[in-house]
């Protein structure tokens, strides 16, 4: 399947573009040791990480559907951890969420291809970034990974009022960019907010699945990688 009357691609930023996952492990294994972590109780940094990621992923998805504030998502996420760790509730360090929040936005890391990619679609498309991130750590992220000029818009939840998979983002966006459905695109890695929100809104949808999640039968495109993206659009 190829998109020819396509002339708008809107991306997600984190999983998709920004590998939030890679710079969230480099984060975590600085504070791991800035914060003595092992001396605290938990021995292993591997599983800190890994049961932060579990948590941290399934707070972002209650708060893709509003299930959650932001304020809820930041607290929950660490303390719950570090308990599940079997460490006491007033043990948990308690600027570490402020920490992380400083210092991850400031890593770099991009999936692979990612810049080659943009490069080539921009010459085709006018590209735009649809994030449920928070605002100043994805204004930070684009900024430092170079992200800004390959973008015409970068709409963000928090400035919209609600959250993909919300039709208003999607219709908020289209009118930012002075596009229509039909010829307008969304990728994104999150089933839920990206693409059944694009698909239920009537916009077509790619599945960004780089951890190759069984596609449902309902989603018709998927890619494993960004390159792919270039004998397709």
């Amino acid at each position: 399947m190829q998109y020819f009357n396509k002339k708008h691609i809107f991306f997600d930023l984190d999983h998709t573009i920004w590998d939030f996952d890679r710079n969230a492990e480099e984060t975590l294994n600085e504070l791991y040791d800035t914060y003595k972590l092992g001396e605290l109780g938990l021995k292993s940094c591997a599983d800190f990480i890994a049961t932060y990621t579990e948590n941290n992923h399934q707070l972002w998805a209650d708060y893709h559907l509003g299930k959650i504030t932001k304020d809820f998502l930041r607290a929950e996420r660490f303390s719950k951890t570090f308990i599940q760790l079997g460490i006491h509730p007033d043990a948990v360090p308690n600027q570490f969420e402020n920490d992380y929040v400083s210092i991850s936005p400031t890593k770099t890391n991009l999936f692979t291809g990612a810049e080659n990619v943009l490069a080539y679609l921009q010459e085709k498309y006018t590209l735009h970034i649809i994030s449920n991130g928070f605002k100043e750590t994805t204004l930070t992220k684009m900024n430092l990974s170079g992200l800004n000029p390959y973008f015409e818009n970068v709409i963000i939840s928090e400035d919209v009022g609600v959250n993909k998979p919300n039709p208003m983002i999607f219709e908020y966006a289209l009118e930012k960019a002075n596009a229509n459905k039909e010829e307008s695109i969304m990728i994104g890695d999150s089933l839920e907010a990206d693409v059944y929100g694009a698909l239920n809104f009537g916009m077509e949808a790619i599945f960004f699945n780089p951890t190759q999640k069984e596609k449902p039968k309902d989603v018709d495109k998927e890619i494993i990688q960004l390159g792919e993206l270039l004998t397709l659009l």
